[in-house]
């Protein structure tokens, strides 16, 4: 149902280091739009909370991942759509909720918790291995509802964030951006709005960082660069052809 990848296993079998890295678009990284890239510097986080290796990430990685970012970039996080189904639709729906009450860390957790178990983004729990014994908690909208409960929000409250006009507007955006981005497996990064990682080609925690850094805020500014640099000598030699041409008719 979700596509998954190895980034846990790779991620901790490498201690973060010092790493003078040389990024290479397609393969460290893919364009993703020719659109522009967003006007100030974010990362975007696709995931599900079905997914095991985004229990791990939110549990194991996030925390560095958001400390490591300069100042002045956002962060955000976005639920896909891969289970297109009623349920699913629900559960992105609760993200909307924890978003609009201030994400928070303990309401992703128990939505996490939910559905995979409560040791589920320690490692030690795969939810879609063989044999697992958890069932997910969640099974309907009513379900999400005793989640949040628990944590003090009522389904009066919960029923008039999840199903406003904001939320239907934030989800149709989800599913866009899902598709225009070309986001096939979870979790996954975009910088930019414009350029996802390729994580399989993470070695470390601050590699990543660096690389999330870079495109964040320097890559397009380069590429201006380039394109100016490339114009101011087209200008130069404009310029010369136009004085050659003076002296002739001199």
């Amino acid at each position: 149902m979700l596509k998954r990848l190895t980034l846990a296993a790779t991620l901790t079998a490498l201690p973060l280091c010092g790493l003078a890295a040389d990024f290479v678009e397609g393969k460290h990284y893919v364009q993703v739009t020719d659109n522009a890239p967003s006007k100030t510097p974010k990362l975007t986080e696709f995931f599900s909370f079905y997914c095991h290796n985004c229990f791990n990430m939110e549990v194991m990685y996030l925390p560095a991942i958001k400390q490591g970012l300069k100042q002045g970039i956002s962060f955000d996080t976005k639920h896909v759509d891969f289970m297109n189904s009623d349920i699913g639709t629900e559960v992105m729906r609760s993200l909307a909720v924890i978003q609009q009450k201030g994400n928070k860390p303990e309401l992703v957790h128990a939505m996490f918790a939910a559905i995979q178990g409560a040791d589920g983004g320690q490692g030690h729990h795969d939810h879609s291995a063989p044999g697992h014994k958890h069932e997910p908690e969640i099974q309907t909208s009513a379900d999400i509802k005793a989640v949040f409960a628990k944590h003090g929000i009522d389904a009066a409250e919960y029923d008039k964030l999840a199903y406003s006009k904001d939320t239907d507007a934030k989800l149709e955006l989800w599913r866009k951006e899902q598709q225009e981005l070309m986001i096939q497996s979870v979790p996954s990064f975009v910088v930019n709005d414009k350029y996802k990682i390729n994580l399989q080609e993470i070695r470390t925690l601050e590699e990543l960082s660096e690389l999330i850094n870079y495109l964040a805020t320097e890559k397009d500014k380069a590429v201006e660069e380039d394109k100016g640099g490339s114009l101011g000598w087209a200008a130069i030699g404009l310029l010369a052809l136009m004085a050659m041409g003076r002296r002739r008719l001199v």
